[in-house]
């Protein structure tokens, strides 16, 4: 059963799995609405014990979300329009796994979204791209920054400075997406994925993950002393002995998250 946030996203529960459905017609803008029910969504799925992947898509087969909604810009202050900053950090830091299911085009603040996930999977008719330069503004939820650390400084200048969108394929070879699919095989394919990383030990899950977003921007000794911590940290749990143990007696293990 699907519950409708704010007349805008739609979540609904598969088992380990919660999804979140941008529906904001014609064209899943991200509107303050839209920014509040992805909010609402993930602080439902972290809060869940049930729940150990979200994913993040778009309603219908043409659109992930086509950006901002500039039609709010005239009322909405600068301060207001950063509120999808906070949103995308909050996905980024967000204490369980966020996976993007790019079903359509993905165009500045839904671009955005999608890189601020830990996964992206897309339509062969998805497109991505940080078309802000041509509103002679700049991306302002994480694009300047996220993108260039996605796929390198070169491809991400050309983007953000040219405002050119690129196909399903260029962001597989660029590194943007982790798969790309047929439109009618997205779901499927996601959820095998959800599912997979759903099924492994949820300490370690988010202990890799804290690694990944603490260790990849400073020098390479502090991220192995970070590494280090969270090793240690995760070996003295129960979850680590029954992996342990599971493995010996070559049976699946039997997760408990402590």
């Amino acid at each position: 059963m699907a519950t409708v946030l704010h007349d805008s996203v739609r979540v609904e529960h598969r088992g380990p799995v919660t999804v979140a459905t941008i529906a904001h017609p014609p064209a899943n803008a991200v509107s303050a609405a839209v920014i509040a029910g992805i909010r609402e969504a993930l602080e439902g799925a972290v809060a869940s014990d049930d729940c150990r992947v979200l994913v993040i898509t778009g309603d219908g087969e043409h659109f992930f979300a086509a950006g901002a909604d500039v039609s709010e810009f005239p009322t909405s202050g600068a301060a207001r329009i950063a509120s999808g900053q906070d949103l995308t950090s909050e996905i980024e830091s967000c204490p369980i796994p966020v996976i993007a299911a790019v079903n359509g085009i993905a165009f500045g603040g839904g671009c955005e979204i999608a890189l601020s996930c830990d996964l992206r999977v897309a339509s062969s008719n998805a497109k991505f791209g940080q078309p802000e330069i041509n509103l002679g503004i700049i991306p302002g939820w994480g694009g300047t920054q996220r993108l260039p650390r996605m796929i390198g400084r070169t491809a991400a200048t050309e983007l953000l400075l040219t405002g050119d969108a690129i196909d399903a394929e260029r962001a597989l070879a660029l590194g943007l997406v982790n798969a790309v699919v047929a439109p009618d095989e997205l779901q499927d394919e996601v959820f095998e994925l959800a599912d997979k990383i759903g099924s492994k030990a949820p300490l370690a899950v988010a202990a890799i993950r804290r690694v990944l977003q603490t260790g990849i921007d400073v020098p390479i000794h502090d991220a192995l002393d970070a590494e280090r911590v969270e090793f240690t940290r995760v070996f003295d749990t129960e979850d680590a002995r029954e992996g342990v143990s599971a493995f010996l007696e070559k049976r699946p293990p039997a997760w408990q998250g402590r």
